[in-house]
């Protein structure tokens, strides 16, 4: 594309201030929108997976969204996120690659997962609180085509929490204690038929192996939700560290949810000692698995 442009394009278009470049790529959309007629809107509309409207009922996600606000502790924030966050958000807070995310003209990028989105407002809010957990639900927009009739955005009702590190694995296995039990309580009402399991993965660290078997798994005694161990697991691995968590329905055959120890707020904030834990959960997913 660049050797089919005149000479001199990419290293003029590369030497223009932030502000001159999206005053031009600004100025071609507008022309290209300016070209654009009315029934190319609805074709686009029909075929455009970034624009197509979700299948779900919007009341039944309400309600399930709703109650899952309602189980969520006290001392959590909810925090309702703006549409776009800044550019590099998820490829400088998680190892994900720009081309999965949906950029902006104007220095921003769509949101893609508000766990990146959070992990920043809890390393803002951890400035002045001695611990953070914040929880939003939101949906996102993925630039990676996921097959055939599937959607490029759904919903996901996410948590992050932040806390300084205590030594001897303790801050960890207290917040893995807080994510499980809040997951637990959320299946355990809204899915008890679905067959759902929490499944529970230690990558390298033994003292965090140590506290899930006599801290984390004690506190989560029975059988109302069973915790697995998934030791084959690699997925995750460098994205999550120390840790991973999935979550499933349908006797583990549908994963709906996904999250893990990450170091985010301990790079955002600068802070080597921030330890973070962060998860989430598709509730579309989980509203298709309850309504079969």
């Amino acid at each position: 594309m660049w050797a089919a442009m005149p000479a001199g394009a990419r290293t003029a278009l590369a030497g223009l201030s932030g502000a001159d470049l999206r005053t031009v790529l600004l100025g071609v959309a507008r022309d290209r929108a300016a070209a654009v007629r009315t029934p190319e809107v609805v074709r686009r509309w029909q075929v455009d997976r970034f624009v197509r409207p979700a299948r779900a009922d919007p009341r039944a996600l309400a309600r399930v969204e709703a109650r899952m606000w309602q189980l969520l502790p006290a001392d959590v924030a909810g925090v309702e996120l703006a549409p776009v966050v800044p550019l590099g958000t998820s490829s400088a807070v998680a190892p994900v690659s720009q081309n999965r995310i949906v950029t902006t003209m104007r220095a921003s990028e769509v949101l893609s997962d508000p766990t990146n989105a959070l992990a920043v407002e809890a390393a803002v809010r951890r400035r002045r609180q001695r611990e953070v957990h914040l929880a939003a639900a939101h949906r996102v927009l993925r630039a990676q085509d996921f097959g055939s009739g599937a959607s490029a955005h759904f919903r996901l009702f996410a948590l992050v929490s932040s806390a300084r590190d205590t030594g001897s694995g303790d801050t960890q296995a207290r917040l893995l204690i807080r994510h499980l039990s809040y997951w637990r309580a959320v299946l355990a009402e809204l899915a008890p038929a679905a067959a759902p399991r929490l499944h529970v993965t230690t990558f390298d660290d033994p003292v965090v192996r140590e506290r899930l078997a006599d801290t984390v798994r004690p506190a989560l005694a029975g059988d109302v939700v069973p915790l697995v161990d998934e030791p084959e697991r690699s997925r995750g691995r460098g994205y999550y560290t120390d840790c991973a968590l999935r979550i499933t329905v349908l006797d583990g055959s549908l994963e709906i949810g996904d999250g893990g120890l990450t170091d985010w707020t301990a790079r955002l904030s600068g802070d080597a000692k921030e330890r973070c834990l962060v998860s989430c959960l598709a509730t579309e997913r989980l509203l298709a698995a309850t309504t079969r």
